[in-house]
């Protein structure tokens, strides 16, 4: 049985994990991330792989990160929310280790789990979309990922839908992020119990008062919980998120689209409105099968689980 670590780096946690060729996960550990220090990180990492190698005789190392990732998949470029901007982490923990290590994003190492042991299981063309703070997404294409010329595709978060919108942090304005993402259900949630409309009285108790407390999980939960003004946050994002669909379709015609995150977790409270508008947006659509949509089944592990897996190919 063929053993790989994955290791997946996030703002606020590292996760690390024993993974088999089937996708399971023989043993886990979860260490805070010091996102600020880079030096602290990657002796953390290497902690970690170090404690799980000395229990399982592993062969590689596959590290998911959160960022802009070179073509040769040596080098992070830009990582927005940790220290890791123009980090060589892949030679670092291969000298560390003497394992072989593969470096992937954060949302492609998502999609490949999802694609081999997840939603995406019987499918040869995905998309993965998470929506998290941001929007985050991945693609197989003829069972292949899609990484690009120059290693950074799949940013479909940063398409422009609405021409001079919000302001994004990638510098553009009306990304699809901006419409269809945590920081969009807390914008138009905090916008809304600011308004003191009688309407927004579960949401501001969820938030005790304070809207600048207010959180897109916030929504989610009230919105499950059968508030009307959360489930109409939850399902104009939906429609955003189906016109995002509708012009990646348009583009790469995937078989399945798959959505994650924090805001996947609203399941047919978001998904059925992106159905309704990746319906009416599809360009010949009455001529064209139709992509299923469809909520991920690996959660939080998806990434720690697909990176494992590239590392193994």
């Amino acid at each position: 049985m063929s053993l790989t670590i994955g290791v997946d780096i996030g703002g606020t946690k590292i996760a690390i994990g024993v993974i088999t060729e089937s996708g399971e996960i023989l043993r886990r550990e979860h260490i805070s991330s010091p996102a600020n220090d880079r030096t602290k990180m990657l002796a953390a990492v290497i902690a970690g792989i170090n404690r799980l190698r000395a229990e399982n005789d592993v062969t590689a190392i596959g590290i998911s990160a959160a960022g802009l990732i070179n073509r040769e998949r040596d080098q992070i470029m830009f990582s927005p929310n940790v220290d890791l901007t123009g980090s060589a982490i892949k030679s670092e923990v291969e000298l560390a280790t003497g394992l072989p290590v593969l470096l992937e994003n954060d949302a492609n190492s998502a999609a490949w789990g999802e694609y081999k042991h997840g939603a995406g299981v019987g499918y040869s063309n995905i998309v993965l979309l998470t929506i998290g703070t941001g929007l985050g997404c991945g693609i197989v294409i003829d069972d292949k990922l899609l990484i690009g010329g120059y290693g950074m595709a799949a940013e479909a978060g940063h398409m422009v839908i609405k021409p001079d919108g919000q302001l994004c942090g990638c510098g553009q304005r009306g990304c699809l992020e901006q419409y269809a993402s945590g920081q969009a259900l807390t914008r138009s949630a905090r916008t809304f119990v600011a308004s003191g409309s009688p309407g927004a009285d579960t949401l501001f108790r969820s938030c005790g008062g304070d809207v600048t407390l207010l959180t897109g999980q916030m929504v989610t939960a009230a919105a499950l919980n059968g508030d009307p003004a959360s489930i109409a946050i939850l399902a104009d994002a939906g429609k955003w998120l189906g016109y995002g669909m509708a012009a990646v379709a348009a583009m790469l015609d995937p078989e399945i689209f798959i959505v994650g995150g924090g805001g996947g977790d609203a399941g047919d409270l978001i998904l059925d409105p992106a159905r309704t508008a990746f319906e009416q947006r599809l360009a010949a659509k009455d001529h064209r099968p139709m992509a299923k949509i469809v909520s991920a089944k690996l959660g939080n592990d998806a990434g720690m689980v697909g990176v494992a897996d590239l590392a193994r190919l």
